[in-house]
């Protein structure tokens, strides 16, 4: 294809301006949304991903009953498992469990009223847990300290506010309550800190939360008869996840007497696989985005192909000259088949600047985060497009007989 070609296809071009611009507008969109919609769906997926890695990627969740080992398939009665401070000691020994870090169980109250000043609120989480705890959930203090060993071996009436349940009872949630006493249900509690806020993790807000000693919660709220709620572990880091959830299952079977486990006994969480499932999810989501976007670009690529037969008819007498002074096949086909790749060409590079543009504004809420993959497929696909459905009528055009093209009126 030589310079005459192009100069011919951009005066062509330039002559049917706003039908060229229309047939790029097409494209532009189809390239546009293919960059924009896979940048929704990774921003989407880096969101989720960052969400669940604040809960940490190397925690465990073991929680009674459930199906977290698997649905029961043999027909046997499955007996729900009560977590005991006989499992946490089990748990914690590093010959049972070289995986495991650490562990902290868990006791729930739910429904407990705080007070303060004439302010009331019911905190969404109130829990009594290990001083290990905070380590494990990577809780960290904006203000005063997180309760200590001394705290739980003495009982001490001591709690750690998140910072929702700060602003409900103090009116601000950047107000310092380190110090103040706060009664809960009957009981009065000094607050001792105040956790660093977390935000929502998706599915709850983390930020409202009271914490307090197992030991306080057992004498006050509880009771230590009944089972943990939870127990929370931290493996030693996120490869060891799984090797930590085996041996958390294999101590329970041992513990429990449970010869022939069911998968209902008790649940295990962890977060890695979850992390894991969810990373796959997206990409599924992703790549369908991106899928439903290229049909824009097919649509885009027909309007090519009509705009250019369109073309080819208005310009039937034209071809017909430049036959009959000597031009060959290749010529014609050449010259028609440059008009169309450089619609295709210039809509594709408008359609990245839209699309790279766009990827700057929430969409949803959403942050969309380009892959830069995204671009050079759209861009090449927008190449492909146009050297495909100008092809046809390029190939109509240099097919005609000079004779024929001559006498079209």
């Amino acid at each position: 294809m030589n310079r005459e070609n192009f100069r011919i296809a951009i005066q062509g071009i330039r002559s049917n301006r706003l039908r060229s611009a229309l047939t790029m507008l097409g494209i532009l969109i189809g390239v546009a949304a293919v960059i924009l919609l896979v940048a929704v769906g990774n921003g989407s997926s880096k969101s989720v991903q960052k969400q669940l890695q604040s809960l940490g990627t190397n925690i465990l969740t073991v929680s009674r009953g459930g199906f977290g080992r698997g649905g029961n398939t043999n027909g046997t009665q499955s007996v729900i498992v009560n977590l005991n401070a006989a499992d946490v000691k089990a748990l914690s020994d590093p010959i049972n469990a070289p995986d495991i870090k650490s562990v902290s169980p868990v006791r729930n109250a739910t429904s407990v009223t705080a007070s303060t000043g004439g302010n009331t609120y019911a905190p969404g989480t109130f829990q009594g847990v290990y001083p290990g705890y905070a380590e494990i959930k990577n809780d960290q203090v904006s203000v005063g300290r997180f309760f200590d060993q001394a705290d739980q071996d003495a009982h001490a009436n001591v709690v750690v506010l998140g910072t929702t349940v700060v602003q409900n009872l103090f009116g601000s949630a950047t107000a310092n309550p380190v110090g103040a006493n706060v009664k809960f249900g009957s009981t009065t509690l000094e607050v001792v800190g105040v956790l660093k806020s977390k935000g929502t993790n998706g599915f709850q807000d983390q930020d409202d939360i009271a914490l307090m000693p197992l030991t306080t919660m057992e004498d006050h709220f509880t009771g230590s008869t009944t089972g943990y709620s939870q127990i929370v572990v931290e493996a030693n880091s996120r490869g060891s996840s799984n090797a930590a959830s085996s041996e958390i299952s294999s101590i329970l079977d041992s513990n429990h007497k449970i010869t022939t486990p069911t998968g209902n006994e008790f649940r295990v969480l962890n977060q890695a696989s979850l992390l894991s499932t969810s990373s796959n999810t997206a990409h599924t989501f992703t790549v369908l985005l991106g899928a439903v976007a290229a049909i824009s670009l097919l649509v885009g690529g027909i309007g090519v192909m009509n705009i250019m037969l369109v073309t080819v008819t208005e310009r039937t007498r034209e071809i017909g000259i430049r036959k009959a002074i000597g031009a060959r096949k290749g010529d014609v086909l050449g010259q028609f088949l440059v008009e169309a790749v450089l619609l295709s060409v210039l809509g594709g590079i408008l359609g990245v600047i839209a699309g790279l543009v766009g990827s700057h504004f929430k969409v949803v809420g959403i942050q969309p985060v380009v892959q830069m993959y995204s671009v050079f497929l759209a861009f090449g696909v927008a190449l492909l497009v146009g050297l495909f459905f100008g092809i046809y009528p390029a190939n109509r055009a240099a097919s005609l007989r000079p004779i024929d093209a001559l006498r079209y009126e």
